[in-house]
């Protein structure tokens, strides 16, 4: 029996099949290039470490659900020249999250605030961070669906055990029933434990009233605020009528 055929099941039993893809090449680059054996075991395993790496990155952003793959470069800072980049960029290397701070991107519809905030997600799952991302809408409705069936803990925790969570278009509409607690106990939970992202079309000062209650507004808000980047986008709506008229043009 040849050597490699004999090694496949130790692999397999130790977990590294994935080295039986690259193994033969690595050996006759060994022998072609007269590696050292230090030399050809390092890029081996260097070709397993990429793999999981890979695969491990693959999971990640498929927990993260996102709506659409987008990233920063993605995104056309010359379009609306007074978004601004450098704190953008600067949040994009995701060191907010290790000191558990939030942010609120907050302006009119169609300034790419969902893209900002899912291109910073990928950036997170790049990093190595656990990713999750939510319509706000999605998010109530799975809470109270999940009152129904006996699994609102676990829904919870979805939303509380990742390291950047990602609410998009809070205040949509008014939040109604358990919504408003929900939403505190989302905040509440994951105050300076872990980092949140909120998108919304609403100005600050008009998010208190959809808790319905002043008490529980402030208690939500000082937490959400304590550690937070809000960023006020303006400018033109990439889905507005002057955009229209220059896509039909061209």
């Amino acid at each position: 029996m040849h050597p490699i055929d004999e090694l496949n099941p130790i692999l397999r039993k130790l977990r590294m099949s994935g080295v039986i893809q690259s193994l033969e090449l690595r050996l006759k680059q060994a022998i072609d290039d007269d590696l050292a054996h230090g030399e050809f075991l390092l890029r081996l395993l260097t070709d397993e470490v990429e793999r999981r790496d890979a695969k491990q990155l693959d999971l990640r952003l498929h927990r993260a659900n996102f709506d659409h793959q987008k990233t920063i470069d993605d995104y056309d800072f010359t379009f609306n020249p007074v978004v601004p980049k450098a704190k953008i960029i600067d949040l994009a290397t995701c060191a907010f999250i290790d000191k558990h701070e939030n942010i609120c991107l907050v302006g009119k519809t169609g300034l790419g605030k969902s893209h900002i905030a899912q291109a910073i997600g990928h950036r997170a799952c790049l990093a190595g961070y656990s990713v999750s991302y939510t319509s706000a809408h999605e998010m109530m409705t799975g809470l109270r669906a999940s009152r129904a069936d006996g699994t609102y803990d676990k829904r919870l925790e979805k939303y509380t055990n990742v390291d950047l969570l990602i609410i998009d278009d809070l205040g949509l509409r008014t939040l109604e029933h358990d919504e408003p607690m929900d939403l505190y106990e989302i905040i509440r939970r994951r105050y300076e434990k872990g980092s949140l992202i909120i998108t919304s079309n609403r100005a600050i000062e008009e998010w208190p009233p959809l808790f319905h209650d002043p008490l529980l507004a402030g208690a939500a808000l000082d937490r959400l605020l304590h550690h937070c980047h809000v960023i006020i986008l303006g400018g033109k709506s990439y889905r507005g009528p002057e955009d229209k008229k220059i896509k039909k043009a061209a």
